[in-house]
């Protein structure tokens, strides 16, 4: 899976040089006239990036924990890898330098340090090893997330931007697409940019229109770094679409266009659903967790699932609401239970990681896709049993949808096409070809007329169900322009 957009990349690397340049810059005068540096805001971060993934609450490997200062300083097996003022003798210094081993991080963890940031950890330690954030037994992770302010959308994108997620407005009229660390609005019938609203999210993985048509639900984060599922005023952000749009700002509630933050997790959160009732909304991601929460009830969190071995990449409620289907990366698909609370079933079919998952209205059917290229039609009753295998995908699947009053699935590939089949027997009923790169995003139409599909280069196609015609081609990527064809 590609798992980082273009844009994504490029202003990372920025950050980065940046970050590096001011950690090595930072604080006040110390003692011998080198810049005092700062635990939080330039060691913690280097700790975050390079060190956690071996050593934090859960792994600890060599039993050092190192997401809390009071427990880096504890240490672990070889007593405290940190000798205040003592750099030479600090195991901190000595391993990430290479001057003992074994060196870290190992190889398999990721990169040596850099000479900027090998520079920021040894004057740290020559400097006292000072600790000044709010408390020796902070959670680091935490306390660096809270700190964390994303950076502005490109003004004009040097690259397209991935579109992981599309959905239409009440009215079918707009599209709202996700973009890099922005929600997009376009106006299809002038194929104009109508609102752009800046998100903490660094990509958006799944967008839903809300019952009452002017609240939006958006999912997505960082990866590696968090997740979130925020709530958005379309209403008020149409009502500041212009010609010309400005980046209106998403991330604090005090603009009015961000309403609530449902919850902020520790890597990203890839999928949405809303029952059909509109009384409750799940969400699940990279944590594994499946979270469902009362609309009715003003969002109150009503259950969290902990039912498959790996990421969840699809979610979808029965009819009634009663049980909730999801599809994980552990390749399997699985039925829950809302009202007793359990697992019912799992369907093991696909042998490979399961990113699709669409139910039939009626709930007694599902239909699942993934890496092995199949959708895999199964009952959702009784021990799960396959109906019905069809190939025809020449590479993953990654999104499915199921006509709530039609009997079309329709599928989304890395194959660069949109499929529709005939639910019913399996069967190819249209082909729909444009796309170049892979499809990562279906949205239906609310008069259940039109399905958009949006794919890797920023490119969103809009078509008619019945015929298959092209109504839109859109780069939704502001101000990208893609090189002329044959250069």
């Amino acid at each position: 899976m590609r798992t980082r957009d273009r844009n994504g990349c490029l202003l990372f690397a920025l950050v980065v040089v940046v970050a590096a340049s001011v950690a090595a810059n930072s604080g006040q005068d110390s003692e011998d006239g080198q810049k005092q540096v700062s635990f939080m805001n330039d060691v913690a971060p280097i700790l975050k990036e390079n060190c956690f993934a071996c050593h934090d609450a859960k792994k600890r490997k060599g039993k050092l924990d190192m997401t809390s200062f009071a427990k880096l300083m504890r240490g672990g097996n070889q007593g405290s890898p940190v000798v205040a003022g003592k750099p030479d003798e600090s195991l901190l210094w000595l391993l990430t330098a290479g001057e003992e081993e074994p060196m870290m991080p190992p190889k398999e963890a990721g990169e040596r340090l850099t000479k900027d940031r090998l520079a920021v950890l040894k004057r740290w330690i020559e400097q006292g090893a000072k600790f000044d954030g709010p408390g020796p037994d902070t959670d680091l992770i935490a306390e660096l997330r809270r700190r964390w302010i994303p950076p502005m959308p490109p003004l004009r994108y040097q690259f397209p931007t991935i579109v992981r997620a599309v959905a239409f407005t009440a009215e079918d009229k707009q599209l709202i697409v996700g973009g890099y660390h922005e929600i997009l609005v376009w106006d299809l019938e002038a194929e104009k940019l109508l609102a752009r609203l800046r998100t903490r999210a660094e990509r958006i993985n799944a967008l839903l229109l809300l019952p009452d048509g002017q609240t939006l639900a958006a999912a997505g984060g960082r990866p590696g770094q968090e997740g979130d599922v925020r709530l958005y005023n379309l209403d008020e952000l149409l009502r500041h679409a212009g010609t010309e749009p400005k980046i209106l700002d998403g991330v604090e509630p005090s603009a009015g266009f961000f309403v609530r933050e449902l919850v902020r997790t520790d890597d990203e959160i890839l999928c949405l659903a809303l029952s059909k009732d509109g009384k409750q909304l799940a969400a699940a991601g990279c944590d594994r967790t499946i979270r469902v929460w009362n609309v009715a009830d003003k969002f109150k969190l009503s259950q969290t699932i902990d039912n498959h071995a790996d990421w969840v990449f699809g979610v979808a409620f029965s009819p009634d609401g009663k049980r909730l289907f999801t599809c994980s990366r552990d390749k399997t698909a699985k039925v829950w239970d809302l009202t007793a609370k359990e697992s019912v079933l799992t369907f093991p079919q696909h042998q490979k990681p399961v990113f699709a998952l669409a139910v039939r209205a009626d709930g007694k059917v599902a239909v699942t896709g993934g890496e092995d290229r199949q959708l895999r039609y199964w009952n959702t009753t009784g021990e799960g049993k396959q109906i019905r295998a069809v190939g025809g995908h020449g590479n993953t699947i990654w999104k499915l949808l199921w006509h709530p009053k039609q009997p079309w699935v329709v599928s989304a590939s890395s194959d660069a096409t949109v499929r529709i089949w005939d639910a019913d027997n399996g069967k190819l009923i249209r082909l729909l070809k444009g796309h170049r790169d892979w499809i990562y995003s279906l949205a239906l139409s609310h008069d259940r007329e039109l399905v958009a599909s949006g794919s890797w280069d920023g490119e969103v196609r809009v078509w008619r169900l019945k015929t298959g015609e092209l109504v839109k081609a859109l780069q939704v990527s502001p101000g990208y322009k893609p090189a002329a064809a044959g250069k």
